[in-house]
């Protein structure tokens, strides 16, 4: 990146550590903590939705309905994340080029299943073999995505459940007595209220999902923590133009400095949108809130 790097064998410590930050692979390292960001800043919204159809499905008249959201929170609340972010990562791939074979492909005379290999006709890949190193690093991602969303959408689910059901159901009937449909006691009533319960947990599914972040590296998608351990291994001089010993000690904790960080602000956000969500409310909180106040 600078001028003087030319020659790394040459250059003094401090000239020499500049140069070695701004390889390429560390510009891939930092360019992997905004893909950490830009998972945290899809999934969240998209477990959140999903969280809060599972938890109206819960809560369903319909018993069939309600037989898929308290399934739907069970089944993936009962797995380990790792072994539901494996699956759902391969399903979902062989699901999409399956459904490519069948358009693309009706002349197709061979198994698609032929023993433990699925294989489908070159043009129903994803992605094409033929693409740029970017475009597999994109559709990988994109599979994270929905991997995490669904997974902590089970949870955020079960959180927004007890929230809903600790609303006080003498709201509800009071808001029904006034003539209002189920509906729009659910979304007047309840909706603006639940929140201030549900605070809590969905703080705990937030960190939660931050920790699980360097799962990344198990669905394909390189992390920061891949970059980490990649750059932080010790380095001779014959493979690397930067020799070095093991530094990954010093990288892996600067990544606890970043977690610890993130940590730290989220649960900053947090105390004040409960702060928020509290006022006017017969909480604990909300009282205390009235009382200062006062």
């Amino acid at each position: 990146m600078f001028e003087f790097c030319t020659d790394p064998t040459a250059l003094p410590d401090w000239q020499w550590m500049a140069c070695y930050l701004t390889t390429g692979k560390h510009m891939a390292f930092y360019n992997a903590f905004g893909t950490v960001l830009l998972l945290l800043a899809i999934t969240a919204p998209a477990a959140l939705a999903l969280g809060l159809a599972g938890a109206t499905a819960a809560r369903g008249r319909l018993w069939p309905v309600r037989a898929i959201g308290r399934v739907y929170i069970s089944i993936v609340r009962g797995v380990p994340d790792i072994a539901f972010f494996l699956f759902f990562v391969i399903a979902l791939d062989q699901g999409f080029e399956w459904l490519r074979h069948q358009a693309l492909c009706p002349d197709w005379d061979q198994p698609i299943r032929q023993g433990s290999d699925f294989l489908v006709c070159p043009e129903a890949k994803l992605p094409l073999t033929t693409a740029p190193e970017a475009v597999h690093q994109a559709y990988g991602f994109f599979l994270a995505v929905i991997s995490y969303a669904i997974v902590f959408g089970a949870f955020t689910a079960n959180v927004l459940y007890g929230a809903m059901n600790t609303v006080p159901r003498a709201q509800m009937e009071t808001a029904e007595a006034y003539g209002m449909t189920p509906r729009q006691a659910f979304w007047r009533v309840m909706f603006p209220q639940m929140w201030v319960y549900a605070l809590p947990g969905l703080s705990n599914v937030w960190m939660i999902l931050i920790k699980a972040t360097p799962l990344l590296f198990l669905l394909g998608v390189s992390d920061i923590v891949y970059w980490a351990r990649e750059l932080g291994g010790a380095k001779v001089a014959q493979f690397s133009d930067y020799p070095h010993p093991d530094w990954r000690a010093w990288y892996f904790l600067f990544l606890l400095v970043f977690y610890l960080a993130f940590t730290a602000v989220s649960e900053r956000i947090f105390a004040r949108l409960t702060r928020r969500l509290s006022r006017g409310q017969a909480t604990v909180a909300g009282e205390a809130l009235r009382k200062g106040a006062a």
